[in-house]
């Protein structure tokens, strides 16, 4: 099984065990470790590209609120006649 590069194999083997409680606890489904890590594997990798993206996007608009900012504090500084 490869891991999808949205997960590293650190982050797979935190995830998998609450994942592997949640479906025994809200599903009475029993999965083995490797089941749960494909399964999160499957999971990151159909939903891994519009969570990046939406990432992506929240930085871009925090970068631009940013950059507004210093081109108001900018204006401040200009020395007007």
């Amino acid at each position: 099984m490869a891991t999808p590069i949205w997960l590293s194999p650190v982050q797979l083997a935190e995830l998998a065990p609450a994942l592997q409680r949640r479906l025994a606890a809200e599903h009475d489904c029993e999965l083995g470790g490797l089941e749960v890590q494909q399964l999160l594997c499957f999971v990151a990798e159909q939903i891994g590209p519009a969570l990046y993206n939406r990432a992506v996007q929240d930085a871009q608009k925090v970068v631009a609120e940013r950059f507004e900012r210093l081109q108001d504090d900018l204006w401040q500084l200009e020395v007007t006649s």
